[in-house]
């Protein structure tokens, strides 16, 4: 009986360099199959149809980017949470220690932001 064994740095490497030719294929495809027809009007930014009237371009404050990043921060950190609530007693306390470190870098880098005036709207 012949046994086939294929080690899992080679399994790495051929899933890597399928992935690479499956988006390489992907792109070739959707570069040979799309339209190639350009409007001018299409280039514009912001283009609906409709005329604008005045001035067109208007800045968003940086405010909202700050609070966007914030809240995906914490929001990410409570993802985090989640699964070591449903596991702290089989963690005990190296899991206990470890979730308090990453508490203790996040509330930092809220009290960081709050000093530094992320959190007050301008």
């Amino acid at each position: 009986m012949v046994s086939l064994s294929i080690s899992n740095a080679t399994l790495a490497i051929a899933a890597a360099l399928t992935g690479i030719a499956l988006v390489a294929l992907a792109l070739w495809l959707a570069g040979l199959l799309s339209p190639r027809s350009f409007n001018p009007q299409k280039g514009e930014a912001y283009e609906c149809g409709i005329p604008t009237r005045g001035e067109s371009m208007a800045q968003f404050k940086v405010g909202y980017y700050l609070f966007a990043i914030l809240f995906l921060m914490f929001d990410v950190e409570c993802v985090f949470l989640f699964p070591w609530a449903v596991r702290v007693k089989e963690l005990g306390g190296a899991g206990l220690v470890s979730i308090a470190i990453f508490f203790t870098i996040l509330v930092l880098g809220l009290v960081y932001a709050w000093r530094k005036g992320a959190l007050e709207w301008k």
